[in-house]
């Protein structure tokens, strides 16, 4: 391929992408559990960088940081075909409960997945890319690594996410979300002596409360509105001067997202005009954008995952959550499925989900999701039509972006 024998052999492709994945499977769970017990918060990941990177190093993989400004991003990089295949590695833990979305799982996958594409990459003539992607729980740094260009160089991108259940790429949505803090300002006095003289600025965050349960009786079944008061006080005996709610709102789609944003924030401003507050409000994440499953990658993924004998749904059994993937799919085609922990009876962002994260049925997940990663970009690669049309779509990316 590019300037080669189109006429490969995809079953030997394969057989050589697992033989070497397999010599690799050791190493890649160490990595998984070592992740595991050393949970790490959004942009504060330096010690998952250093073990995710070690083993990429030693695997051969050219890698090198990511943007000044993100500095627990990385990329790693082998092969110098025209075909770039990324794939992505999270690695943020949660606030209190670890890997309890099961990152150390996506990163040792991501790994895996790299190492057994590189073993084929001068066959296939494709370039092998890992891009080291911090802060997906909060903080959306694929989002800025997109705006920072280190995915203008990747024809077509992957991740596999840990779940409960092997689910077909098309059946796994993720909602648009956007979040969002809310400060009120009011006028602080003596609760008992002279609470005429205040304005409340913890009332008018009350008020948008209720209006916010009550406008949620008015909205679809696939929409969320969540929100906590960050502040909103500190002593009985003194109005309170500011408020701070910290919202986030969730919708199938962007368009629908900042409609429903829209009558949240009226609610806000209801809060705001009862107590004679004033208002501000400040974005406090990028927003994420919901997921855009590549079909033609989608059903090869799936097929390698009944391959390996796990058991396939059509349909997920919990729709909803957000990822930055969504945003990096709508820019470059892209797969985000679901893998199973096998066994697993608690949800993501559980501790019964964290426990079962660093367990042999995680383990498992891990290394099946490198394979049906790595067999899919092989498909894909080697499929002459396929590859075509990605690099085609890849090249009209870069024109427009140039002008």
């Amino acid at each position: 391929m590019g300037g080669q024998d189109n006429r490969v052999d995809v079953g030997a492709l394969g057989n050589a992408v697992r033989a070497e994945q397999q010599r690799w499977r050791e190493r890649l769970v160490r990595l998984s559990r070592s992740l595991h017990a050393e949970p790490e918060l959004a942009f504060a990941e330096h010690r998952s960088v250093e073990k995710v990177t070690e083993l990429l190093g030693a695997a051969g993989f050219a890698v090198a940081p990511g943007p000044e400004d993100v500095p627990t991003a990385f990329t790693a990089v082998r092969g110098s075909g025209e075909f770039t295949v990324g794939i992505c590695a999270e690695y943020d833990a949660l606030p209190e409960i670890g890997h309890a979305c099961g990152h150390n799982i996506i990163a040792s996958a991501a790994v895996g997945a790299a190492i057994g594409l590189a073993a084929v990459a001068d066959e296939l003539g494709i370039r092998v890319k890992v891009i080291g992607t911090p802060a997906e729980e909060h903080g959306g740094g694929k989002v800025l690594l997109l705006e920072r260009g280190v995915f203008d160089d990747v024809t077509v991108a992957m991740m596999v996410h840990p779940g409960q259940a092997d689910v077909h790429p098309a059946a796994f949505a993720s909602q648009a979300v956007t979040r969002f803090a809310v400060t009120y300002a009011g006028r602080a006095s003596h609760a008992a002596a002279a609470p005429h003289q205040g304005i409340n600025a913890a009332d008018a965050a009350v008020v948008a409360q209720v209006a916010i349960g009550l406008l949620r009786q008015q909205i679809t079944g696939d929409c969320r509105i969540g929100l906590f008061v960050r502040e909103g006080g500190a002593v009985t005996n003194i109005i309170p001067e500011k408020a701070v709610v910290d919202c986030e709102v969730r919708a199938f789609d962007v368009e629908t997202t900042f409609a429903l944003q829209e009558r949240v924030m009226a609610c806000f401003d209801a809060g705001a005009r009862a107590s004679g507050a004033t208002m501000s409000v400040e974005p406090t994440e990028p927003l994420y954008a919901d997921l855009v499953q590549e079909p033609a990658m989608s059903d090869r993924f799936a097929a390698h995952v009944e391959a390996l004998g796990r058991s396939l749904r059509e349909t997920h059994g919990m729709r909803g959550g957000s990822t930055d993937m969504g945003n990096v799919s709508h820019v470059v085609p892209s797969i985000h499925p679901s893998i199973a922990i096998i066994g697993c009876e608690h949800p993501p962002h559980t501790r019964g989900f964290a426990a079962a994260a660093a367990t042999p049925a995680g383990d498992d997940a891990a290394v099946d999701g490198a394979a049906a990663m790595a067999l899919t970009a092989v498909d894909v690669a080697a499929d002459p039509v396929l590859r075509q049309k990605f690099l085609d779509e890849h090249a009209a990316r870069r024109s427009s972006a140039a002008t």
